[in-house]
């Protein structure tokens, strides 16, 4: 597989990431510059290592995960999703937000987006390709890629106004739903 393949492939495991981040920025627009590198580096590490997660276990876990694995990320995404309008909704707690400086939301926002390259790593195991190398090229596109949706969500923030967590919530939902079908 050749450098510009790998590019490829590394950039399109950067979509979900990006509406993710855009979606977190819409909700959350006041987030500090360090929480928004910690947002973009948790979702760089996750899908930088899935693929050599699943490059080392091949083909040997891939009739496990490949009937669920949709299934696993419309669940994580559609529950922050649904999570996050619930909350926007409530009139007993308008300060209460989804979080997403929280750990714990960003690890299973990292999850989801990240299955997919899980699964590139099953594939690569096929294949001749430098794993370290993909890996390496898919965590920094992905990280580069989170903080450019994180700046166009507080930018569409701006325009969304206080409804920002319900349009946020309804992309999340939006994206787990593309999982499924």
């Amino acid at each position: 597989m050749n450098i510009f393949s790998t590019i490829l492939v590394a950039l399109s495991l950067t979509f979900d990431t990006f509406a993710v981040s855009v979606s977190s920025a819409i909700a959350t627009p006041n987030r500090k510059f360090i929480g928004i590198i910690k947002f973009a580096l948790v979702l760089a590490i996750f899908q930088g290592f899935m693929p050599i997660i699943g490059w080392y276990a091949g083909s040997r876990i891939t009739q496990y995960v490949a009937g669920y694995d949709k299934i696993i990320a419309f669940v994580l995404l559609s529950g922050i999703g649904i999570k996050m309008i619930w909350e926007a909704l409530k009139n007993d707690n308008k300060d209460k937000k989804v979080d997403f400086d929280n750990l714990l939301i960003i690890i299973m926002l990292a999850i989801a987006t990240s299955i997919d390259a899980l699964i590139v790593g099953f594939g690569f195991a096929f294949v001749d390709v430098n794993i370290w190398q993909a890996a390496m090229m898919i965590g920094i596109s992905t990280f580069l890629v989170s903080i450019l949706g994180t700046i166009i969500g507080k930018k569409a923030s701006n325009l969304i106004g206080s409804k920002g967590e319900i349009v946020g919530g309804l992309v999340l939902i939006i994206i787990a739903l593309k999982f499924l079908f």
